[in-house]
């Protein structure tokens, strides 16, 4: 059974660092590209960065780019979101997903595995 676990949230404050973390279970990172996406309160879920740990291509949504860094061990079959200079506005339950994309994309197609989230709060 495809099972992911986010962990990693908490309170920061504005400025501080959080390393979210992926745990995959029931298939390995060469079978899914794995996503790192956020929704906030009343908003739309946005997608973070994507790896492929076949490869070790990575890719980040545009906004995302600078502050946020998306890695993976294989040997731990775990990927993880490193997120720099958190902002109030970075407040979101993050999640994490294994995905099938369009080769070099985060744009994904069909049914992808979702593991439950991460609340990530960062205080002004």
């Amino acid at each position: 059974e495809v099972q992911l676990q986010a962990s990693g949230g908490g309170l920061v404050q504005a400025g501080g660092s959080l390393r979210l973390s992926c745990a995959a279970s029931g298939f390995t990172l060469d079978d899914y590209t794995i996503g790192w996406f956020r929704q906030a309160t009343g908003k739309e879920r946005e997608g973070i960065s994507c790896i492929s740990s076949s490869d070790g291509s990575t890719y980040y949504a545009d906004s995302m780019k600078g502050r946020f860094t998306i890695s993976s061990d294989n040997a731990k079959n775990t990927v993880y979101l490193q997120m720099n200079s958190l902002k109030p506005e970075d407040t979101a339950v993050y999640y994490c997903a294994a995905l099938k994309v369009v080769a070099g994309t985060c744009h994904y197609y069909g049914m992808p595995y979702w593991g439950k989230g991460t609340q990530v709060t960062v205080s002004s």
